[in-house]
């Protein structure tokens, strides 16, 4: 008979925050880790089996103490599923342990601070590319579209900016989607790029004021351009994206990783399974990783489909597509 956890809290005013609207957070908690949770005002207990019981405890702990320290203003279904992620990324006999603990969590991972909000990794892969970015000039960040890929670099770039640690905010990708040529396509050559880079704006927008972003890209501190628009030139003091990276062609991605100037710092994202290239060509990106592997001083890091952080069905569509593949 498995014995009931109990966890108080003290401060009542985040509870409704902690439990959600009717306690579907709770409920939520109780349908994903098959455990029971009641609530009696302050004081939760847990029935269930007993690491499963602990992983609950330890999750509703770690989002009390992420509301408390203001690292998230509300809680939704995705800060729960980040958790379970963390959690579940240790074995089951360290999950089991006493010393499996809310230190293990993304509680303890690096968080980023933009004007607009607070970010964190989701997936321990995701803390681990942060890690990565802080650690080395050049990363890879590879993988499945929803893993984060392009948006934690956005966000590590927006805070390396907002610190004063680069100059410049560089953001590209190359023009090649699905068979479409931009000559088809309505419009000047801003309005024919632009739908391009709606991700990256997206992100923008999401860390940033519009006042503050529309003055920046103004100025040229930050700036979004197709792939073409880097031949030629040095990026100096700069932090680069480049996006898509499995639609470069070989020559394309050796102009880019050769743009690289002094302090500055390169992130290269892509699926290098989505290609968009004609049957005939090999991709940059494939070229590039099989070239730069073993090249000391660069990251690499590779998601998987348990790291995607959209609508779960996303992530099942990916294994479904996987599965058929092979």
């Amino acid at each position: 008979m498995s014995k009931e956890l109990v966890i108080e809290f003290q401060d009542n005013d985040l509870l409704p925050y902690l439990f959600g609207e009717c306690n579907d957070h709770l409920s939520y908690i109780e349908k994903k880790l098959s455990v029971h949770i009641s609530n009696r005002g302050n004081v939760i207990g847990i029935d269930g089996a007993k690491a499963n019981a602990n992983d609950a405890k330890i999750i509703l702990k770690s989002l009390y103490t992420r509301l408390k320290d203001k690292e998230l203003a509300n809680i939704t279904y995705a800060n729960i599923d980040s958790e379970i992620r963390f959690l579940k990324s240790g074995s089951d006999k360290t999950r089991k342990s006493k010393k499996h603990t809310e230190n293990d969590i993304s509680t303890k991972n690096k968080v980023i601070t933009t004007k607009n909000k607070t970010i964190a990794p989701r997936s321990p892969n995701q803390a681990k590319y942060l890690e990565l970015i802080n650690k080395h000039d050049m990363v890879f960040g590879l993988g499945p579209a929803g893993t984060g890929k392009t948006y934690l670099a956005v966000a590590a770039g927006v805070d390396m900016y907002l610190q004063g640690k680069v100059e410049r905010l560089v953001f590209t990708r190359p023009a090649v989607e699905a068979g479409e040529n931009l000559g088809f396509l309505p419009g000047d050559m801003q309005e024919k790029i632009d739908p391009y880079l709606r991700p990256i704006y997206d992100a923008l927008h999401d860390m940033l004021p519009w006042d503050f972003l529309a003055g920046k890209m103004e100025a040229g501190d930050i700036e979004i351009a197709p792939l073409a628009f880097m031949r030629g030139r040095t990026l100096s003091h700069s932090f680069v994206i480049l996006d898509e990276a499995q639609n470069t062609t070989a020559a394309q991605m050796k102009m880019f990783l050769t743009r690289m100037g002094e302090s500055s710092h390169m992130i290269i994202t892509g699926d290098a399974t989505q290609t968009d290239l004609p049957s005939h060509i090999k991709s940059g990106l494939s070229e590039a990783i099989d070239i730069l592997d073993s090249v000391k001083d660069i990251g690499f890091i590779t998601f998987q489909p348990e790291d995607v952080i959209r609508h779960n069905l996303v992530r099942k569509i990916i294994e479904a597509y996987d599965k058929s593949n092979k």
